[in-house]
């Protein structure tokens, strides 16, 4: 790989790799800071600070900010996760420094004026009424808050029309304060960028940056609770999630987690959807996945169907849940080996997705991993193992489910355990 790696001396860490044959360059900030770090106070004000950050800062309004970097054909963009924030530009090599300015400028900078921070309020307002107005959106939110009852965790990101409205200026740069610090920041570029230059020019902003906290990051572990959310609403299809206790990035089981997921609900070629689509027609799309969290994770199944097929869908799922836990085949694994290859490989070919990848990486294992290394921890990822750990996930064990719309013929979540409850206690429905 040609990264190069350097800490500064007020504890920011800079990543970059060079790519020659690129004439632009995907450059941002992520921060290990998110949702998850907020009070219950706090509520979505990770989300709102994203937001604000673009507001206005001492030397630039928030239509400067606009203008600057659209001027020179350039795009700037942020996200909030769970347990991480970034802020992120993509412009041309010429304008690199343009970007970097922008970015430390609207990071250490900003004013949080009440003006702006009113009319964001509104904004975000408007974000929260459009994703309950949506049911895809809604069932994943209810999901994580059923999997993590009553954790940060498992709360969605947007916050509520409540705690919204109650945020101050100083709430804000206390957050920010709080969980801003150079020791958590990460500064990564990708593509036509040179790594001295980057330092050089982060180096004349580095006194503005909050320095290391003594206390670090402080929150609760996460606790899988499993549990269950319904809403009965007047939609053509049913939108339902079954989940289950994930593993977290760290542990031995999260790329045996993936693989195991791909199996079962990655592509067209999956168990489900050739079982549940294609053979019986019961769906226009389902698919599982695995996500990790740096000290938890849930397994999930997503479907959509109409009101009528709800009672047949369900038990197809759960008997490939049986099917995989008993047998899986090594041409599938190396299918969903390729499928992770390919996906890495695709992700160098573009600046911004491989920029957010290492950044990422960074945050999680504290520096870039090659594709050779991420490889080799598939290599022993076994039909065996992958039987023998969704036995362990899906049977006597807390489920989770989740579902919006016509959901009259969804069994209950006890009968839908108790069908899980050992590999054997499903035989039938298997055969």
């Amino acid at each position: 790989m040609s990264i190069k790696t350097t800490q500064l001396n007020n504890g920011l860490t800079v990543v970059t790799e060079y790519m020659p044959h690129l004439e632009s360059a995907a450059l941002g900030i992520w921060v290990k800071a998110g949702s998850r770090d907020e009070t219950d106070e706090e509520h979505g004000i990770a989300h709102l600070l994203e937001h604000m950050a673009f507001k206005g800062t001492g030397k630039r309004t928030a239509r400067q900010i606009a203008e600057e970097i659209e001027n020179v054909g350039g795009e700037l963009n942020a996200s909030t996760s769970t347990e991480t924030t970034a802020f992120y530009a993509r412009v041309l090599k010429d304008d690199v420094p343009l970007a970097v300015d922008i970015l430390i400028d609207i990071l250490t900078n900003s004013t949080f004026e009440q003006d702006e921070l009113t009319r964001e309020k509104h904004v975000i307002l408007q974000e929260i009424g459009a994703a309950n107005d949506t049911p895809d959106d809604i069932v994943f939110d209810r999901f994580s808050s059923a999997a993590f009852k009553n954790q940060t965790v498992g709360r969605p990101i947007l916050g509520t029309p409540e705690t919204v409205e109650s945020f101050t200026p100083d709430q804000i740069r206390n957050y920010m304060k709080r969980n801003y610090t150079a020791d958590r920041l990460t500064f990564v570029a990708v593509g036509a960028v040179d790594h001295d230059e980057i330092c050089k020019l982060l180096e004349d902003h580095g006194t503005a940056f909050y320095p290391a906290s003594d206390k670090g990051r402080e929150y609760p572990a996460a606790i899988y609770t499993g549990g269950t959310f319904r809403e009965k609403r007047d939609l053509m299809d049913a939108h339902i999630l079954l989940g289950f206790e994930g593993r977290a990035y760290h542990v031995r089981d999260f790329y045996a987690s993936q693989v195991l997921a791909n199996i079962l609900g990655g592509g067209m070629s999956s168990r489900l959807f050739q079982e549940v689509r294609e053979r019986h027609g019961l769906c226009y799309s389902i698919y599982a996945f695995h996500w990790g969290l740096s000290d938890c994770g849930i397994f999930g199944i997503q479907a959509a169907t109409g009101s009528e097929d709800v009672k047949a869908l369900i038990p197809l799922i759960l008997k490939e849940l049986v099917r995989i836990s008993e047998h899986v085949e090594e041409q599938e694994i190396d299918r969903a080996r390729a499928q992770i290859r390919a996906g890495l490989l695709m992700t160098h070919e573009s600046p911004a997705a491989r920029a957010g990848q290492i950044a990422r990486q960074m945050m999680l294992f504290g520096r870039p991993i090659s594709n050779e290394e991420l490889m080799e921890r598939l290599v022993n990822i076994t039909p065996d193992r992958l039987t023998d750990l969704s036995q362990r996930l899906f049977f006597g064990q807390k489920m989770t489910t989740s579902a919006v719309g016509p959901i009259d013929h969804l069994a209950g979540i006890e009968d839908l355990e108790k069908q899980l409850k050992t590999p054997g206690s499903m035989l039938n429905a298997a055969e």
